[in-house]
């Protein structure tokens, strides 16, 4: 049994005043969630349990999550369902492309469980993925959120040579805490990855990261991690506050306020990073739209 699932509902912490969302009521949420339903499509909106979802759907976004619902990793954080994948399906890109088109998306990011029952990690769906959407809509800005591929060249090369404008891969936390809060992910790998994508993705491509605070990280390992990712030359960031899906989950050690958010942005800002997304409810999708690259 986990830590998590023996914790006592007393002791786990209340969320605090600023957790307290209005959901919104907009037919464009209906419709979102019907034009999903048509295409059959997955979301990391959902089976991450994302708090921003009713906002993002009554927008209009959403996030694609390709090659299934099923990831062969269990991390301790994530909430979605660890299990044996079922096969790709051929016209999942397709369909990822057809519903850019009718939401009349202009900033699109697809992300994908992790697939280490494939030889390439999925990426050649990715990268199949990447070249329908952009057919389907040319002027789009195409964001992969991508797992690490077990640092497989071929496979970084595949989704590199499609040309995404934003390529994310999460460090999801600092190093002390990696070996507990992910399941095959390493600390270093994650840092590899990104350097070998800035490094062949050409100039016009972004690398992006972010990482969840509240899982026990002081102030000092959270300054590491981002120098770190400065030393990759990693361009975009990410912090986000981490919640507990579940009781089988890792628990929140601690809610960070705003305003220590705001002083890692700074932080983050000075140390280098292009744009930086600071905030309770920042993910790593969230509003992603506000930094816009120019598309190749």
């Amino acid at each position: 049994m986990s830590v998590a699932a023996e914790l006592p509902a007393a002791k786990r912490p209340r969320l605090p005043e600023w957790f307290r969302l209005k959901l919104p009521v907009a037919d464009s949420f209906i419709a979102t969630r019907n034009l999903l339903d048509d295409l059959k499509l997955h979301t990391v909106c959902e089976s991450a349990r994302c708090p921003n979802h009713w906002e993002c759907w009554s927008k209009g976004t959403a996030t694609f999550m390709i090659a299934g619902d099923r990831c062969t990793r269990a991390c301790g954080f994530c909430a979605v369902t660890t299990a044996k994948p079922f096969a790709l399906e051929a016209d999942e890109p397709a369909r990822v492309a057809e519903a850019t088109r009718r939401m009349k998306l202009k900033h699109v990011v697809i992300t994908a469980v992790a697939r280490d029952d494939l030889a390439d990690g999925g990426a050649e769906h990715f990268a199949q993925t990447i070249a329908a959407v952009r057919a389907a809509n040319p002027g789009i800005v195409i964001e992969v959120l991508v797992p690490d591929f077990l640092d497989k060249d071929a496979a970084l090369e595949s989704v590199l040579a499609a040309q995404p404008a934003v390529f994310n891969h999460n460090l999801e936390t600092v190093r002390r805490l990696t070996p507990s809060v992910r399941s095959r992910a390493t600390y270093d790998r994650s840092l590899t990855v990104l350097r070998k994508a800035k490094e062949r993705g050409g100039a016009g491509m972004f690398t992006k990261s972010g990482l969840m605070l509240g899982l026990g990280e002081t102030e000092t390992e959270l300054h590491e991690a981002l120098r770190d990712l400065r030393g990759v030359d990693c361009d975009v960031l990410t912090l986000g506050q981490y919640l507990q899906p579940s009781r089988q989950h890792l628990p929140v050690v601690e809610f960070i306020h705003p305003d220590k958010f705001a002083e890692h942005k700074c932080a983050a800002e000075a140390m280098g990073f292009t744009h930086v997304a600071s905030g309770p409810l920042v993910r790593s999708s969230y509003h992603a739209d506000e930094f816009a690259p120019a598309t190749p």
